[in-house]
């Protein structure tokens, strides 16, 4: 095998750099809404009344326990005979944020639940209400607890969203299955692919580590402190 063979693969690279902004937009709108969710859910878990605490932990122990591929084809293919009908870009970032949500809200609960009850009762002598306490107070030092493994979670749903092409969702996986099927490249094309995830992951990890240092252990962190 010689750099020639990659020609039919390397020659499609619009094809690639589509699936590519493709991966990357359903990775971060499925990161912010799932992280932002999971948060929620987190302190619903802990502090919410008893009948929607069971709610959160159902949720929560279905999602973490079926494969991800089952909750993408209940979205697209299952939704619609409730009258629930979504394009398919639409229905991977229900699927992906769903399904990050469940594993963001168990992380994010573990920094919570980790956090000294004396920073609880020192916002409540400050006067802060609830909702202030909670952000300003409890998640910046939580976050900092669970941010190496929201990391990790974060990274996985990047390579997760490769899964979406079994919607028919045009993203690098997808790019890759149709490069294949025209230029009959097929260890071509899935190694530059698998080479293309690998530097995307790692770039995406680094990423977040420089974000946690930016505003979870630097600024925001100082803020929630204060």
């Amino acid at each position: 095998m010689t750099l020639a063979a990659f020609q039919d693969v390397f020659a499609a690279w619009p094809s690639l750099l589509n699936g590519l902004m493709m991966t990357v937009t359903l990775t971060l709108i499925s990161s912010f809404l799932g992280v932002g969710l999971g948060t929620l859910c987190a302190w619903g878990s802990l502090r919410a009344p008893r009948w929607l605490r069971w709610i959160i932990r159902s949720y929560v122990e279905f999602f973490r326990n079926t494969p991800f591929l089952g909750q993408i084809f209940f979205v697209f293919f299952g939704l619609p005979t409730l009258g629930l009908r979504m394009d398919s870009f639409t229905a991977a970032i229900v699927a992906l944020t769903i399904n990050l949500t469940a594993y963001a809200c168990e992380i994010i609960r573990a920094g919570i639940e980790a956090t000294p009850r004396g920073q609880y009762e020192a916002a409540g002598a400050l006067g802060l209400k609830p909702a202030h306490a909670f952000f300003l107070v409890i998640i910046p030092p939580a976050f900092q607890r669970v941010w190496p493994a929201m990391t990790s979670q974060l990274v996985i749903i990047l390579l997760a969203s490769a899964l979406c092409s079994q919607i028919s969702v045009a993203e690098l996986s997808y790019a890759a299955n149709v490069i294949a099927s025209r230029t009959f490249r097929n260890f071509e094309a899935y190694i530059v692919v698998t080479i293309l995830y690998l530097f995307l992951a790692i770039l995406f990890r680094e990423m977040l580590v420089w974000m946690g240092r930016r505003f979870l252990f630097g600024n925001f962190a100082a803020a929630g402190r204060a």
